[in-house]
């Protein structure tokens, strides 16, 4: 961890990590220069990943209702710079206006406000999402579950290369790299079950999934807090 206060908290609920392997040419052309894709055994990685927020606040202040908790979904893949491997962003789709305009502006994030629900009937999540705008079409609309115990990834496994993740990496206004550092307790991760029905958000992005089944786990909570965004030499 940075040896610098963290100056944000946030809670994380009813995750589902759905990745397909893709071609890593296709993946690193969508990449940032700088930002070079990791790799699991020679095969690249994209992710679609939606959950919802609660907790979102600033060290020191509490949580607002309505302000602090909102579904979220995200497009990522891996990557890394100086040996430090993390995450990068094609999309980030939030049900809140206010944290759209906040992590565009202070992170450098590409947030999108959209139409997001989530429902969750004892073990099972119903969760529809719907970006608010007139350009390419991202949906997405599953219902998902946990089917398998609660087991933390295990260094050197698919899981852990996918999730265990301490940092993203983006790129500002004047295509300088910048990384965004967060700690958490290892992931509690179930092997998941879930009918994906609508999913156009790869394709927004203008990647191209393909047509093999998802690798799947579920989530329940994570809390994690984060350092300020800093800018790489």
């Amino acid at each position: 961890m940075p040896d610098s206060p963290w100056i944000m908290t946030q809670s994380w609920h009813d995750l589902l990590f759905a990745h397909w392997p893709v071609d890593v040419r296709m993946l690193q052309e969508k990449v940032p220069p700088g930002l070079p894709l990791d790799v699991y055994e020679g095969q690249a990685w994209l992710g679609v990943i939606p959950f919802h927020m609660t907790n979102v606040a600033p060290r020191g202040i509490p949580s607002i209702p309505f302000v602090s908790a909102f579904p979220e979904l995200n497009v990522r893949t891996y990557v890394t710079r100086n040996g430090r491997p993390g995450i990068y962003f094609f999309s980030l789709d939030a049900g809140s206006t206010i944290a759209v305009a906040t992590a565009r502006t202070l992170f450098h994030l590409p947030y999108y406000a959209a139409t997001m629900s989530v429902d969750v009937q004892g073990s099972t999540v119903s969760y529809s999402s719907r970006r608010n705008t007139t350009m390419a079409v991202a949906e997405f609309e599953a219902t998902y579950r946990a089917i398998g115990p609660v087991q933390p990834p295990i260094p050197g496994t698919l899981e852990h290369f996918l999730t265990e993740r301490y940092c993203l990496y983006t790129i500002d206004a004047d295509f300088r790299a910048r990384r965004l550092q967060i700690h958490h307790a290892p992931w509690p991760l179930q092997v998941a079950a879930a009918e994906i029905r609508v999913n156009t958000m790869a394709n927004a992005a203008g990647l191209r999934l393909p047509s093999t089944a998802p690798l799947l786990h579920f989530s329940k909570r994570q809390d994690m807090v984060a350092w300020p965004i800093e800018t790489l030499a």
